[in-house]
């Protein structure tokens, strides 16, 4: 598949001048390379009707933070469905101001209100830190959905790349231990196996902004003891993926991980699931986050609004 030629004009843009790329990078220089890509390509900010910044308490390990959005079409004491999402960044870098604009489109597109986890980053805090504060997020709105004002009998996860991951393992650990029920899994060019031999590692394991290398870089801090069989870091390791919610799979056309989301998606139909896949062509992995720069990132989020507003209000 051919780049789409606004990508290729960003790709070639960051190559021509010889940026580095992630694996080149410290943790703190990604990080605050990835702040600026997001700050710098990201849409305008959407009113909502509100932002509430939420800590969760993690009982001896302080707190989790969180910030939580209302839909500017919610009225107030209005009880809504529930979006629990997980940002992006390879589990290393990224954060919820700079999902901040997603986030607020998300709210307003589903109509439903959203909840953006701070969950801990590696290498400081390494897998499954990411992992236990996704079940803790889920829990805890679970258990204070009078507080949130929202249906706890309507949530669903959500979240792109890393947090596309965190969001299937999470659905998983809740469906081992009979609940919270969810109704829907919003799944962006998810990471849902580590070690892959597919097709698209390669075709676009270099060149195409999520190169090899740096794949490699953020596993390596992710799961440094190496195990990436645990299903918790690679679901489509688990041994069952029956009974897990209706999903809607976003995936980019270009991304070396688009030939693992695509047979995650099969193994879940083979196994009795529903995955909608909506596929963007000539697109880059983290293109969703940059609707200042792609038409196509705008179309994205809002056509994953409104798959989150299908299944929690009906087509």
């Amino acid at each position: 598949m051919s780049l789409d030629p606004q990508a290729r004009a960003l790709l070639d843009m960051v190559y021509r001048v010889g940026a580095p790329r992630f694996h080149e990078l410290s943790v703190e220089q990604a990080r605050r390379s990835m702040e600026k890509l997001l700050f710098a390509f990201r849409p305008d900010a959407p009113a909502v009707a509100s932002v509430t910044e939420v800590p969760i308490p993690r009982g001896h390990d302080g707190v989790l933070l969180a910030r939580y959005y209302r839909p500017i079409s919610a009225e107030p004491g209005t009880r809504l469905p529930l979006l629990i999402y997980y940002h992006g960044g390879g589990w290393c870098i990224g954060d919820v101001s700079s999902y901040d604009v997603a986030c607020r489109e998300l709210a307003n597109f589903s109509h439903c209100a959203v909840l953006s986890v701070e969950y801990r980053l590696a290498p400081e805090q390494p897998f499954p830190a990411a992992v236990n504060d996704a079940l803790l997020a889920l829990d805890w709105a679970f258990d204070n959905a009078d507080l949130l004002e929202v249906d706890s009998e309507s949530i669903a996860l959500g979240g792109d790349s890393a947090g596309g991951n965190l969001a299937i393992v999470t659905a998983l650990q809740a469906r081992n231990r009979s609940g919270p029920a969810l109704r829907h899994l919003l799944l962006v060019y998810p990471s849902t196996e580590m070690i892959s031999d597919r097709p698209s590692r390669t075709t676009y394991g270099d060149g195409y902004f999520l190169d090899r290398e740096s794949l490699v870089w953020f596993y390596e801090r992710y799961v440094p003891q190496g195990n990436t069989d645990d299903w918790r870091a690679s679901p489509m390791k688990a041994d069952s993926l029956v009974n897990l919610p209706p999903m809607t799979l976003i995936t980019a056309g270009c991304d070396p991980l688009v030939d693992d989301c695509l047979a995650f998606a099969d193994r879940v139909r083979a196994e009795g699931g529903s995955v909608v896949h909506k596929n963007f062509e000539g697109m880059v992995h983290g293109f969703f986050t940059l609707g200042k720069y792609f038409a196509q990132a705008n179309q994205a989020v809002e056509y994953a609004g409104q798959a989150i507003r299908d299944s929690m209000f009906g087509s």
